[in-house]
Formats: C-alpha cells, structure tokens, sequence
C-alpha cells in the first residue's frame, strides 16, 4: 500500500468531517429506535433523501471550515508581520464572528467590522452556500454574540458541550508541535466553551489528529493523547475515561453496531470525540466508520463529523467512497479551504490577500 500523501490526509479529513456530517445530520435528534424505524433495522446507510438540505453538512463544518480560514489568516499575517503580530486565537475568533453573521440572516451585512478587520471582507464569507441555519450550537451563538474570547483563566461558560471539538481538526492538519497543537486546540475551544472538559477534548482531538498526520496507527496516537490529557485536570481525567472506555469497547465482544451507543449520546465533548474515535477504531472501512458513529441516539452529525475527520486524516480522501463525494453539497468549498490550508502551511505559499486579509 502507498503512503498517503499530506495533502491527501488534509483533504481526506476536512472532506470526511462534512461526509459524516451530512449522513448524521438528518437523524440528529433521533432515537436509535426511531432511525430504524425510518430506515430500517440498519439505521441509515448514507444520505437521507428527502431531508431539508440532502447531503448538506451542519454547522460542525460550517465552523470546522472557519476554524480553517481564521489558520490561514494567521499564516498570510505571520509572512507579512512576523509571529508576535499574528495570534492565532484572536484571529480565529474573527472568523468564528465571521460563521456568527451567517446564522443571523440570509443575507451578509452592510458593515460589520471588529476593531481591527471588516468581518465581511475574504472569499469564504461571500460563499452563498454557507449563509444557511442548520441547528447551529446555543453555545456557540451566545458565547458570540456577547463577545467570545473566553479563556481557560477567564471562562465565558461553564458548558462542556461538543461545539469545542468539533471544529478544531484544521489545527491538527497544519505541521505543529505536538504541545503547539493541543494548546491551540484547548484555546479555541475555550473561546466559547469554558468547562475544562469542554477544551480538553478539543486540545485531545487537535494533538490526535496532528499524531495521525505524523504517520501514527490510531492506538499509538491515542497513547500520546491520554499521555497529555492526564496531566490537564480535572478535564483531562473526563476526557481520559471516556477515551480509556472507547478503547475497552473497541476490544471488547460486543457487536460492533453497539459499541458506540454504550459511551453516550454525543452531546457533551468527551462523549462526542470517544463516539468518533471508538467508531475509528472498530470500523471495517471508512463507510463502516461513519454508519456506525451516526446510528445511536444523540449528536449524529458531530460524532460523524469527528470519525470522519480521523478517519480521513489517517487513509486520505482515497478513503471515502466515490458516491458520498460526488453527492456532497459544497463539496467545492471544502475543497478550496483544504487545498488552501495545505498550500499555506506545507507549500509555505502566500495566498491571495483578497482572499484571506491577512490584517
């Protein structure tokens, strides 16, 4: 087998995230009961037809790709202003303000600006496709809305809920430090989510996907992660357990479709990220992974986007099957943003400034 290329591994993860998105989205307030009854005794088996937005992914993509713009916009500022004129977490806040008008309305603003850059300014914004509401996270709106940059020293919440880890894969796929990717990851979390098992899980995924980037198996990454997370407490011993219990369940006899429902419904992030890692770890294939990390009763399209997310980011876009691709709405833009991602940092390529200010 050949080695999966870089640029395959970024795009396969950006791409599977909105894969596993999409398939979960239709049946995220579900019951296991309830999918089965709709789709029969498997559950869903792809794209649900007939939905709102078929093969649309949610606002887990939605903020995944704008965790992605806000990293590009630290990379065109750092070449032009060097590293102390570009924080990453100030910058990627911007672009979460950014996801934050598009739920507000089906129309971009007349003038919304920051104190340092016009909101509205880059490409991403101007993508039609993204100024649509699908069930975006409380949490992340009313951290937005009265201003986010909450910190781990300073929280804006106490909440632990997955809308955190579900958009920080972008900050595993860009080459960091191990450490450099899980402090970033916990920091971007904490913009909005401020329960240390909230960030925890986030700085796990991030470093996680950064090891499988590396060239790790998924058990040896995930060594590395429970490593770290152990010494960050108390969300570090949350997210460990749930982590240790994906692991038990993963090696366990249980058939595999049962596995994930026995760790939880996805709704708070240590039960979101275990879900989409134990589905990595037991799944035949890439459509195995993601059909068994949405069919449970709970957070389906974040438990789907995270798998999908690991799961590209260790096999490549090679992975995902040809039909859930072709039939993805946007798949252009996840396209755009990943081969930018990977230009900027692993071409070390200066992008179009009208494209990604880099104020």
């Amino acid at each position: 087998m050949s080695a999966v290329s870089m640029r395959s591994r970024v795009l396969g993860s950006l791409l599977g995230g909105a894969v596993g998105d999409a398939i979960g989205t239709p049946i995220e307030f579900l019951s296991i009961s309830e999918i089965q009854q709709r789709f029969g005794p498997q559950g869903v088996v792809g794209y649900a037809h007939g939905s709102s937005y078929p093969a649309a992914f949610s606002d887990d993509t939605q903020m995944t790709l704008w965790t992605a713009e806000g990293l590009i916009r630290t990379h065109q500022r750092q070449r032009r202003m060097g590293n102390d004129a570009a924080d990453p977490v100030r910058i990627v806040n911007g672009s979460y303000l950014r996801w934050f008008l598009t739920q507000k309305s089906g129309i971009p603003p007349a003038d919304s600006s920051t104190d340092e850059e016009p909101l509205e300014a880059g490409w991403l914004i101007a993508e039609a496709g993204l100024w649509v509401r699908v069930a975006p996270g409380n949490t992340c709106l009313s951290a937005l809305r009265v201003g986010g940059l909450g910190t781990r020293d300073d929280p804006i919440n106490d909440s632990k809920g997955c809308g955190g880890v579900m958009r920080v894969a972008p900050v595993g796929l860009i080459g960091l430090e191990d450490e450099t990717a899980y402090q970033l990851g916990c920091d971007l979390a904490a913009l909005t989510h401020g329960h240390p098992a909230g960030y925890v899980a986030a700085g796990a995924l991030a470093l996680l996907i950064n090891r499988l980037c590396q060239g790790d198996d998924l058990e040896s990454a995930l060594d590395v992660v429970l490593e770290r997370i152990e010494r960050d407490q108390p969300g570090g011993g949350i997210c460990s357990a749930a982590l240790r219990q994906a692991l038990s369940l993963a090696n366990s006899e249980l058939p595999s479709h049962r596995v994930v429902g026995r760790i939880g419904e996805g709704w708070v992030a240590e039960e979101a990220l275990a879900i989409g890692v134990c589905a990595a770890l037991v799944a035949d294939d890439f459509r195995d992974g993601i059909l068994l990390s949405v069919n449970h009763s709970g957070d389906s399209d974040s438990t789907g986007s995270i798998a999908g997310q690991i799961m590209g980011a260790i096999a490549g876009t090679e992975a995902i099957p040809a039909e859930w691709l072709e039939s993805l709405g946007l798949r252009n833009v996840v396209e755009r943003v990943a081969d930018d991602l990977y230009a900027a940092y692993h071409e070390e390529r200066e992008l179009p400034p009208d494209d990604y200010p880099p104020w």
